[in-house]
């Protein structure tokens, strides 16, 4: 009876020890939130947000379309119905939802129904796919962001959508050592975005629409 006694109270403080390390170790996913967003070129967006203090985060991908797990190449030639977006992970202790969405109205042209820049196409058109009380803040940042251009802004707000991550070449693109050869001639990733970024009129746009208030145009 005492080795019965003896063999519980080790499974107690065992359990007890367990039940400790729990609470003094938080999950990977304690105090984070997502966002989800399409602002154009997916390069652009991840580079942009992952500049945030409280962004964790960025992910290129794409969302809002029919098509599982779709390709680049499956995206950009149209008929999956997908925006190219980005996921983000931030701490809301540090930046809020609300925050994150009146800076992403200000990093785009959310007046172009088209596309973005020199992107065109359904792929490129900015969107917002919100969850829960994302809708309201993104709702209340649409309005504010509306007032404050004076112009009408045609970024819908939807509801949330499953996201597909991109394949790892498109991947932190603004920061990769890889050459690719482009029509700038063989660069870097990180060159090859620099390149593409302001031949395609992205922050000289932003500027032009928001002026001192755009949080990433150089």
């Amino acid at each position: 009876m005492s080795t019965l006694n003896n063999l519980k109270s080790i499974a107690l403080a065992g359990f007890i020890t367990i039940g400790l390390l729990f609470q003094a170790t938080p999950s990977h996913a304690a105090g984070s939130e997502t966002l989800t967003v399409a602002g154009g070129c997916f390069w652009c967006v991840e580079a942009d947000f992952e500049k945030v203090k409280g962004v964790k985060e960025a992910v290129s991908g794409f969302a809002g379309g029919k098509t599982a797990n779709p390709t680049y190449k499956q995206v950009t030639s149209g008929g999956t119905g997908h925006y190219e977006a980005v996921q983000i992970t931030f701490d809301p202790s540090v930046v809020s939802a609300g925050q994150l969405l009146n800076m992403f109205f200000r990093s785009v042209d959310p007046t172009d129904a088209g596309g973005q820049f020199c992107d065109r196409g359904p792929s490129y058109r900015t969107a917002i796919f919100a969850t829960g009380s994302q809708k309201a803040a993104a709702q209340q940042a649409k309005a504010k962001a509306q007032a404050d251009l004076g112009q009408k802004i045609v970024t819908p707000v939807l509801g949330a959508a499953e996201f597909f991550p991109a394949d790892a070449s498109h991947q932190d693109y603004a920061k990769g050592k890889k050459i690719v050869i482009t029509r700038f001639g063989p660069k870097t990733k990180a060159k090859a975005y620099k390149a593409y970024r302001n031949a395609c009129g992205r922050d000289q746009r932003v500027k032009e629409l928001w002026g001192s208030a755009a949080p990433f145009a150089g």
